[in-house]
């Protein structure tokens, strides 16, 4: 068992906590004037700020939860990140594609110019794969600091922008997407919270990332947006792209080098195992899915 510790909190790491602490009570602050209605009168806009509120919770849960149970994991059981890595993914994918998507091209298609939704699917991608690669590499260059809790920080802000402007600008969208989108701060919160216990520092940082989507979500969901399809399209288009990306980079990676072979690296028969391990990454993100569409099924 990993001897990480919510408890373990150092002077370098004090800070940081009571940051998580603070934005804890901030995301608070936020939820309690949205459900309150003080923001109700800037607009038309109880429904889906609501929403917002309902996935910033439980993506802030999730991220807690999943590091709570990455703290008390055992090291050596790959088992349980491959299944958490292949739900969450396999429920993004699915979800972009059945709500992001088809509102992109269907926008830009009431213009006559489907193609804006394609273009912001696409940027979306690939500046989710440049800011994750220029991300990793700035990591070598400032001396291979451990920057854990920082860059899923970085990235639960910026998802959360997407989100509430995602709502804000589609009121109609079910609360479904938010919660599928936000399923893989769960198995996100277990792998950081693994990662830091084998380099020794507590996981009371990752409070911090936990608010992180809420804090940014909130305030977005209620900025105005401009009713013009090809914007809108490139909006949606865009969120689809980034989620893709976010959906496709939590794939469970069973190769030699990744992150499932560093812990497999404790365990004898490590390349048996990786090719056990295949079949089950396969089956969760399958599985993953077609959750999101027997939900859809069933709640219509």
């Amino acid at each position: 068992m990993t001897t990480n510790s919510w408890l373990e909190i150092n002077n370098s790491t004090l800070g940081r906590s009571r940051l998580g602490i603070g934005a804890l009570g901030l995301l608070f602050i936020l939820s309690a004037a949205a459900v309150t209605g003080i923001w109700y009168e800037i607009g038309d806009l109880d429904d889906s700020v609501l929403k917002v509120v309902v996935i910033s919770w439980v993506a802030c849960g999730a991220m807690v939860g999943g590091a709570w149970l990455g703290v008390r994991a055992d090291e050596t059981d790959p088992f349980g990140l491959v299944w958490g890595y292949g739900l969450a993914s396999g429920a993004m994918i699915m979800s972009a594609a059945m709500f992001l998507v088809p509102q992109a091209i269907g926008l830009a298609g009431t213009a006559g110019t489907p193609q804006f939704g394609g273009i912001g699917l696409a940027l979306g991608v690939l500046l989710g794969y440049s800011a994750h690669t220029i991300g990793h590499r700035l990591t070598h260059l400032a001396g291979g600091m451990d920057t854990t809790a920082a860059q899923i920080t970085v990235h639960a802000l910026a998802a959360g922008a997407i989100i509430g402007i995602v709502y804000g600008s589609m009121p109609s969208l079910g609360l479904l997407l938010g919660l599928a989108i936000s399923s893989h701060k769960g198995p996100a919160g277990y792998a950081a919270a693994r990662r830091l216990g084998r380099d020794g520092r507590p996981a009371a940082v990752l409070l911090l990332p936990a608010a992180g989507v809420g804090l940014t979500a909130l305030p977005t969901a209620i900025l105005p947006i401009p009713d013009e399809p090809v914007g809108n399209a490139l909006v949606f288009g865009f969120a689809a792209g980034i989620f893709l990306h976010v959906a496709m980079d939590f794939l469970p990676k069973c190769e030699t080098g990744s992150e499932i072979d560093q812990v497999l690296s404790l365990e004898e028969n490590s390349h048996q195992l990786l090719d056990r391990l295949r079949t089950h990454a396969v089956g969760s993100t399958l599985i993953g899915g077609l959750a999101v569409v027997a939900a859809w099924l069933l709640i219509g």
